[in-house]
């Protein structure tokens, strides 16, 4: 296409959105038409600037916009140092993802930050130039070219909250610069801080208490509600949002094609409220929704919001002005742990409920485990009414999963524990957390085999859930938990490195050996995602309902579309069970690839059954 030909395209883009995004930019910014105007020249500026190839790619996804909801989409969460050591290693690495059956990448957070202080990567210095021992930009986009030849989808993550106090921004901050201390929150006293810690919650109470720190340079205090070396942004000032929506579309321009909107839920503040999940923040995001659909309309915006259920749907918008195409389903993964922990899947039941009642073009991202520690954000209110408190509920998964109750085989580790509060997060990787440490440390063969069950019976229900099932590297082939972090100065702190590790490729060689739990895991894992999909039952488009009458240890889940019907029960008591108690239906078991009928198909201890009526 001509450029004139292409100028018309970003037109006629821009023409559907300009009425909406003008009302809501200037509502937010007191009608600043100088900032308006420039935010759509940078627009312009970014069409300009995007490559021929993705524009094709902008084109295809136009004519299928539902395509990241499709079954036959995996995804894989890994750290590139971790994974390969850089990006040209993640390149080298590609044959061994699609081996995994992965053709929707995730990598974890690769930009310049400052050693020693960047969170794990969540301390940008710098949101375009990549961390120089990873690589370049130009690596980055080399990666992303050889992964879109192979049909792969990457997605990178967009610290929007904060900087690292060593950006550009900050630098000339601190030397006094007024214009960029405006991009941050900065107080000449404690005056208005300790009024706003009245009502904000702290993040990180024991390792990082307080939502401010002292800033010796300028004699000011400035808001910092993660770390204190990560200062967080004033998006009330438009040149905050104009810059950093420019820094995302740059990202796009370079080959990613989901952009992991990071701690979406704090990046507004106001004195007086807790300062998360404001209503700006949803203009906000959808105001970087348009811009994504007329500068990169094959982009996705993933928000993560780790939030009660009902912070969380807000974020994907309505259908008739979306926000986030994706968001984490967080309190479904806690949820899964809190079964395992209680062999109790009632609280798992009432949650999943909720998520089948939304509209189904709402698409969750499914995981068990990923970089971070499990928070125990559970209903109460609902546990309560079986004698459930929540201090001493917590005390007792955390218990379970750190193998500190008596038989439990799980092995993890608390994460920010706060003994004053009663409260404390987990860490650990899959495997361990299902008991495969535990039993490959005693040699007991017998609980090995249960461990894997449990390992990939998890794996099948991520993989039962409408959405996109992501793994995190390293659980297909059930990676044990990286205990040497404790040895590392730069990570004895943090926990959560406990299931950060380093891939372990001797154990990724012997994924085909189903004699070891590696192969075994691995193997699974694909048979699960075959099946998934060859079978219309996991469509996103499927009616999915709890199946009812079931014990309380055991999870019905029905899917039904186009002929199939779909029953997929999870066992999560010691002992073997029925599986649809009363049914006389027939059934084929996908799983074990036979015919019988409901009445006499069990569910072993720990293990699942996909179960396709005839």
């Amino acid at each position: 296409m001509s450029r004139k030909a292409w100028d018309e395209v970003f037109a006629a883009r821009f023409a559907r959105h300009e009425d909406e995004l003008k009302w809501l930019y200037c509502e937010l910014y007191g009608n600043d038409m100088q900032a308006y105007e420039y935010f759509v020249g940078m627009l312009y500026r970014a069409w300009q600037a995007r490559p021929e190839a993705l524009r094709r790619i902008d084109r295809q996804r136009e004519a299928n916009p539902g395509w990241y909801r499709e079954r036959n989409i995996t995804g894989m969460l890994m750290y590139v140092k971790a994974f390969a050591g850089t990006l040209n290693g993640v390149r080298e690495k590609l044959d061994y993802i699609e081996d995994c059956g992965v053709n929707y990448l995730h990598l974890m957070p690769l930009l310049e930050s400052p050693e020693g202080r960047s969170d794990g990567g969540y301390a940008v210095s710098d949101f375009r130039k990549v961390q120089p021992e990873l690589g370049t930009m130009e690596d980055l986009s080399a990666l992303a070219d050889d992964c879109h030849e192979r049909g792969i989808v990457l997605c990178l993550d967009f610290v929007m909250n904060h900087t690292s106090e060593d950006h550009e921004w900050a630098v000339k901050a601190r030397a006094g610069d007024w214009e960029s201390q405006c991009r941050y929150f900065f107080y000449d006293n404690w005056v208005v801080p300790n009024e706003y810690e009245r009502t904000v919650p702290q993040v990180f109470p024991t390792t990082a208490p307080g939502n401010f720190s002292w800033c010796p340079e300028l004699n000011k205090v400035v808001m910092t509600t993660f770390w204190p070396y990560q200062w967080d942004l004033n998006y009330a000032n438009p040149m905050v949002f104009n810059d950093m929506t420019d820094n995302m579309l740059y990202l796009c321009n370079r080959g990613v094609d989901v952009i992991r909107l990071d701690a979406v839920p704090y990046i507004w503040k106001a004195l007086g409220t807790n300062c998360r999940n404001l209503p700006k923040v949803h203009t906000l995001v959808r105001m970087m929704r348009m811009a994504c659909e007329i500068v990169c309309p094959g982009t996705l915006l993933l928000g993560e919001v780790v939030m009660a259920p009902d912070k969380v749907v807000p974020y994907f918008g309505t259908v008739l002005k979306p926000e986030c195409h994706m968001l984490y389903n967080v309190t479904t993964m806690a949820s899964i742990w809190h079964t395992v922990a209680t062999r109790d899947a009632r609280l798992l039941k009432h949650q999943l409920s909720q998520v089948f009642a939304l509209p189904g073009q709402y698409t969750f991202l499914n995981y068990l485990r990923c970089h971070d520690d499990i928070g125990w954000g559970l209903d109460y209110d609902f546990l309560g009414q079986f004698g459930q408190g929540e201090v001493p509920h917590k005390k007792y998964l955390n218990d379970y999963l750190t193998g500190k109750w008596a038989g439990s085989p799980a092995r993890g580790e608390l994460y920010n524990d706060d003994p004053r509060l009663g409260d404390a997060r987990l860490c650990g990787t899959t495997a361990s957390l299902c008991g495969v440490q535990s039993a490959l440390e005693s040699g007991d063969r017998v609980a090995l085999d249960a461990a894997v069950q449990l390992d990939v019976a998890l794996h099948a229900l991520m993989f039962t859930l409408s959405g996109v099932p992501v793994l995190y590297s390293g659980d297909e082939i059930a990676m044990l938990n990286d205990e040497s972090y404790h040895d590392d100065p730069m990570k004895a702190e943090d926990s959560r490195y406990l299931h950060r590790g380093d891939m372990d490729w001797a154990a990724a060689e012997k994924r085909g050996d189903e004699t070891t739990p590696q192969g075994r895991v691995f193997q699974a894992v694909k048979r699960l995602e075959g099946l998934r999909r060859d079978h219309v039952a996991f469509d996103s488009a499927a009616e999915v309902h709890l199946v009812p009458g079931l014990p309380d240890s055991l999870l019905g889940i029905e899917r039904v579309i186009g002929g199939e019907r779909l029953i997929a029960v999870f066992n999560f008591a010691e002992f073997a069970q029925a599986a649809l108690p009363g049914d006389t239906a027939r059934y084929r078991d996908l799983w074990i690839d036979k015919s019988a009928s409901a009445e006499t198909i069990t569910v072993p201890a720990g293990g699942f059954r996909w179960l396709l009526q005839e």
